[in-house]
């Protein structure tokens, strides 16, 4: 049994930063994470992106997000349970939780933060036959080392900001030695700035646009070797590429986390914004696996809501105790 002051289920950014903002009260953390690794989205799917809402840092990489991240918990530290999933929640007590995950590892505290992001993620794939086949063998739902395109044939399909951002990004960064974007309209949903760089990059040659086309089949002998492109008006046409990169999204489910008995709305754990509490006392949600009214799906939104709930669990946890706020540029951090 792993015994600790709040189990945070999430390790991403808005559950690494809870650590600090905790260990600032003397309160332990441990959290859990399926994924192997902490950071959540930002390590698994997009750590070479850069990200321009983080207050103090005009860009900086997800990666490098999370990096700063583990630094600034590192002296609280915190427990990690990786690459197991939060199955089951046990309420033995007015004042103890018992958290299991899928391999059955045990977890008590007396606080559970749930701090999931958009919880368990599964690529939308379109409908090519044998595209199963060629998975991880030149098919790829997810960009995670940009690095891993140097010098090749690159075919991305999509029409959102994330299929807009990569093919520039490839191509500007002279990382991919081809670059195509199929899209199934003429136009696009991303940013008007990211489509139009997209149009320049056409207009010069860096980047083959397809529009009006979709990708309907894929060929290889164990590995991907071409793709076949359904055109409205030219009909059919073979495309040799190493890499075919279908970007539709990816579709959130909470998992596990809709059957512990909390109050679901829209995908989403509904919480009280006076502390982000949940229907269940000593549980909390916070970050993008929360909803209220007028939330914001945001890195630097989820961090207020970490702050705010520590301070409940604070009061709940030693009831007798005043807490009374301390400026870290007055005390410093001191670490356990």
């Amino acid at each position: 049994m792993i015994e600790t002051d709040i189990i945070i289920i999430g390790a991403g950014p808005v559950g690494l930063f809870t650590v600090f903002e905790a260990g600032l009260l003397k309160l332990r953390c441990h959290l859990i994470d399926s994924l192997p690794q902490p950071g959540g989205q930002c390590s698994e799917i997009y750590p070479k992106k850069p990200i321009f809402d983080i207050p103090g840092f005009p860009e900086i990489l997800a990666g490098d997000l999370i990096d700063n991240l583990m630094k600034q918990a590192e002296p609280f530290k915190p427990g990690f349970t990786l690459g197991e999933a939060a199955v089951d929640i046990e309420k033995v007590s007015e004042e103890q939780f018992i958290v299991t995950t899928n391999k059955g590892t045990k977890h008590s505290a007396p606080i559970v933060m749930i701090a999931g992001g958009l919880g368990v993620f599964e690529p939308r794939k379109p409908p090519i036959e044998g595209l199963e086949n060629y998975e991880e063998k030149g098919v790829e739902y997810i960009i995670k080392d940009p690095e891993f395109y140097k010098g090749k044939r690159c075919v991305i399909a999509g029409g959102g900001d994330s299929a807009l951002d990569w093919a520039i990004f490839l191509s500007k960064n002279n990382i991919a030695s081809e670059v195509s974007l199929v899209h199934r309209r003429s136009s696009f949903r991303g940013h008007l700035d990211s489509v139009q760089q997209i149009m320049d990059l056409a207009d010069e040659g860096k980047v083959n646009l397809i529009t009006e086309a979709e990708v309907v089949g894929i060929g290889g002998d164990g590995k991907v070797e071409n793709v076949t492109i359904k055109h409205k008006t030219e009909g059919e046409i073979q495309k040799e590429t190493d890499h075919f990169i279908p970007l539709f999204g990816l579709k959130p489910s909470l998992g596990p986390i809709a059957n512990w008995g909390l109050d679901i709305e829209k995908n989403a754990i509904k919480v009280d914004t006076l502390d982000y509490s949940t229907n269940i006392p000593g549980i909390y949600a916070i970050g993008d696996v929360n909803t209220y009214t007028n939330k914001l799906k945001l890195i630097l939104c989820g961090f207020h809501e970490g702050t705010l709930a520590v301070q409940s669990a604070f009061a709940r946890i030693y009831p007798e105790k005043k807490n009374v706020l301390k400026y870290t540029t007055v005390n410093g951090v001191t670490g356990f």
